[in-house]
């Protein structure tokens, strides 16, 4: 574990720069296929995704680095380097299992439901990330993640055409099934990675929540010093407990003593209504 002070500042040079080190590796990796599939003059379609096909199995976790020609590899290299930055720099938690459920969900959907083609190419991919980086900052709704979503609809706004059937050569059904894993993702990880900042009413409704369900027979009244306690059983809670009447103001003569009590009666239960009658639930 880091000491407090080993502990990168949010924003730092050195926290930029990690950032940037997954994607960079992923696009050095396509290159490095394309270069030497041209180098070595071997075929790369065969290790894209072929649906409803044994061999097509393989392109599920080997799409993403193999490509038709320099122009398909370029139009793939800078998104991804974008946006698989702004993945490991927004949302750094949930990065490593948002990436590769982008990755694997698409192409696995596409296997199920593409044309029997090869389909090639990281485009899958990139529609992930974007679809994933455009809709967690509305469901978060924290202001640095809901910024970047609107840089993602202005820069690649126009990406969404592509997932439409509207060129014959271009895998549409590889961008749509990327799309919608990113979206899923978003989705599925809502609750995890950066969120917005609570109002204090916000954590006290929060607390009180959790407390009803902690003690689901316990009626909490309210709060007030051991010194101004009238008739009924107490228990004692942590200075600050939120509860539904606010604690009475500072009267003149009154001690606040530690530990507080809060008063509190008992629900009627099943049980002890039975108990009360004279007859037993199995």
């Amino acid at each position: 574990m880091k000491r407090p002070e080993q502990i990168e500042p949010r924003g730092s040079l050195l926290e930029i720069f990690k950032a940037g080190l997954v994607p960079l590796l992923l696009v050095l990796v396509m290159w490095v296929v394309h270069l030497a599939s041209i180098e070595f003059d071997f075929r790369v379609a065969p290790f894209g995704v072929k649906p409803r096909t044994l061999e097509g199995l393989l392109g599920i976790f080997t799409m993403p680095f193999v490509h038709g020609g320099y122009e398909h590899l370029m139009n793939n290299s800078l998104p991804m380097l974008v946006l698989g930055w702004a993945l490991f720099k927004f949302y750094r938690e949930i990065a490593w299992p948002s990436l590769i459920g982008i990755w694997l969900i698409g192409a696995f959907w596409l296997w199920v439901s593409g044309r029997e083609a090869y389909h090639i190419g990281a485009s899958g991919v990139v529609y992930g990330l974007a679809s994933f980086l455009f809709l967690s900052g509305w469901l978060r709704k924290e202001k640095s993640v809901m910024a970047l979503s609107l840089v993602i609809v202005f820069v690649y706004g126009g990406l969404w055409w592509g997932v439409l059937p509207v060129k014959p050569e271009m895998s549409w059904e590889g961008h749509l099934w990327g799309a919608l894993a990113g979206f899923a993702m978003a989705w599925y990880f809502r609750k995890k990675g950066p969120q917005r900042s609570l109002y204090q009413w916000e954590v006290e409704e929060l607390r009180e929540k959790e407390r009803e369900k902690l003690y689901p027979h316990i009626v909490f009244q309210q709060i007030m010093p051991t010194s101004l306690q009238g008739d009924g059983e107490e228990i004692s809670t942590p200075p600050g407990t939120p509860t539904n009447k606010k604690a009475p103001k500072q009267m003149s003569g009154a001690k606040y003593l530690n530990p507080w009590k809060v008063k509190y009666t008992y629900k009627a239960g099943k049980d002890q209504k039975n108990k009360d009658q004279g007859t037993s639930s199995e």
